[in-house]
């Protein structure tokens, strides 16, 4: 039996390998194993790609998103205990930058449409210690429009998206990463543009945020044993910004490709027991860091998947109020919705590990599974 793959990082990271393999080479022999113009370089093309004037490395993507909720602690924006509107259903890293800034996340429902933060629930859930929004482009699709635009300019809210997922998403043609006050990125290896470990990324086109991430990220210093914060060490590794610097042009193509394959599961599948994503009228909104269906009986299926040679996984399958380490900040709050989507999604393979028979023959598969 044919058996296809979920994800082979191997694989996907075959074509790059020999220049992988001199770009390490040539930081070890450079000998700036900290910093230096690797990352610098990798942080001005990145600025670049995502149409800001600032990029600053990060170690990963948690770390970018607590770098830029610190810096805006520093900078006076925000305060201990302030509220910070986040998706309920979003991973966890999310609400985890949150409240190691001893802030509070505000759990807001997903639209089912799209399984992105509803913007129409937003204003209902401001208060006076609300002072940011953060959406999330879940699995890739970019969560941004005009009434979240509006909601954040009516009441002085700070937009901080968190783009772990969408790397060259663009929503009316701003990229991903441009369109709130700050962003952050993550490069773990499984992303559309992976590095070979943990690496990260803040973008912004705030010179004043952006020199306080950076220092924040070095110890808080702002030049050599001068401390101006008592901040962490976070920085972006320099043989992973020689890979991600690799890698970074290949993300249109790498985009298009997922978005082929996309539309070929959305083309073919037509099993009234899978709801298949919404497609955004905008290719450009969507990415497709993951193909996400859902299902009535999740393990049934699943178990039906496996059985028939093709590999999935779930993202995620417990909502935020659900995590055992959330249960008393929450409580017994009701989130009907985000229980609803968290219980049912089901993510289909959509890497390079994957051609466009493979989708079309997992289509099929998916069709002819019965209740």
């Amino acid at each position: 039996m044919k058996r296809y793959r979920f994800l082979d990082l191997a694989e996907i990271n075959r074509p790059f390998m020999a220049d992988i393999q001199n770009a390490i080479a040539r930081v070890a022999a450079g000998g700036w194993y900290i910093g230096g113009p690797e990352v610098e370089s990798f942080e001005h093309e990145l600025s670049a790609a995502t149409g800001t004037d600032y990029a600053v490395g990060t170690s990963n993507g948690l770390d970018a998103l607590r770098l830029i909720l610190r810096a805006y602690i520093e900078l006076g924006a925000i305060a201990e205990g302030d509220e910070i509107i986040v998706p309920a259903n979003t991973y966890i890293a999310s609400v985890l930058a949150i409240t190691d800034n001893r802030l509070h996340p505000v759990l807001v429902e997903p639209d089912p449409r799209t399984m992105n933060l509803d913007t129409s629930r937003i204003e209902a859930s401001i208060t006076p210690r609300t002072k940011a929004i953060m959406p999330v482009h879940l699995y890739g699709r970019i969560c941004y429009d005009s009434r979240l635009r509006q909601i954040a300019s009516d009441h002085g809210l700070k937009v901080i998206e968190d783009c772990a997922q969408a790397i060259g998403a663009a929503w009316d043609g701003i990229k991903a990463g441009a369109l709130g006050d700050a962003a952050a990125f993550s490069f773990y290896p499984t992303k559309n543009i992976g590095a070979i470990g943990d690496a990260g990324a803040v973008t912004t086109s705030d010179p004043e945020l952006a020199a306080t991430v950076k220092a924040l990220r070095n110890y808080g210093s702002d030049r050599q044993y001068h401390n101006i914060y008592a901040g962490l060490n976070c920085r972006l590794d320099p043989i992973q910004a020689s890979v991600l610097r690799i890698k970074l042009p290949y993300t249109d193509s790498e985009n298009d490709y997922r978005r082929d394959l996309a539309s070929v599961y959305d083309r073919l599948i037509d099993n009234p027991a899978i709801i298949k994503p919404e497609h955004p009228a905008d290719p450009a909104e969507h990415v497709w860091h993951q193909y996400v269906v859902r299902v009535a009986d999740r393990d049934r299926f699943r178990t039906y998947m496996t059985e028939s040679g093709v590999e999935t996984a779930v993202h995620y399958p417990l909502p935020l109020h659900r995590q055992p380490c959330y249960e008393q900040l929450f409580g017994s709050l009701h989130l009907p919705e985000s229980d609803r989507i968290c219980s049912s999604v089901v993510s289909l393979p959509i890497t390079r590990c994957t051609s466009k028979k493979d989708a079309c023959e997992i289509a099929d598969i998916l069709n002819r599974y019965t209740l």
